[in-house]
């Protein structure tokens, strides 16, 4: 069993995609699980909407100005987070996923630590997620990491918008 010190959070350097150590497994599986959850399920990357089908099989150009965060495990992936390039002293976070073997080990908790320090290091004064209202765990870390609720800028149905300051 791997502990939480075996983990190590890092910024990936956009080598191959497809490379274990990267984050496109990671992102198919957060998009997979996505839609199952909206009641859209699909097979396989292959059917996910293209939007999200191109960050898997290209997270270096679909994240290009953003900053992919890895938790690493023996170098492989087990978990990921993407923050967004600051605009307006504001950056997101987003696709904040962990493997289901890695899970309950603080690991997303780390990956939100680290995107907070990222963000505070490049100047931002908020950080802001949208997190789909069924995923109540999620919730409830971000509220645990200083998120709370805030007015929706996106007009997706059922997604909530939360914020903290840096």
């Amino acid at each position: 069993m791997t502990n939480r010190r075996e983990v190590a959070i890092v910024r990936w350097a956009g080598q191959d995609p497809g490379d274990e150590g990267g984050p496109a497994a990671l992102l198919a599986a957060y998009h997979l699980q996505t839609q199952a959850e909206k009641g859209e399920t699909v097979a396989d990357a292959d059917g996910l909407p293209d939007r999200y089908r191109a960050e898997v099989l290209d997270p270096r150009a679909a994240f290009a100005d953003d900053v992919v965060l890895l938790a690493s495990s023996g170098g492989t992936a087990v978990g990921c987070l993407v923050v967004t390039a600051p605009l307006d002293r504001r950056c997101e976070i987003k696709r904040l996923w962990t493997a289901p073997a890695f899970r309950g080990r603080g690991i997303a908790s780390d990956l939100v630590d680290a995107a907070l320090a990222h963000a505070a290091d490049s100047g931002v004064g908020t950080v802001r997620l949208s997190v789909w209202q069924w995923r109540a765990a999620a919730i409830a870390l971000y509220e645990r990491l200083g998120f709370t609720v805030t007015g929706s800028w996106d007009a997706r149905d059922r997604l909530v918008c939360m914020e903290r300051a840096v």
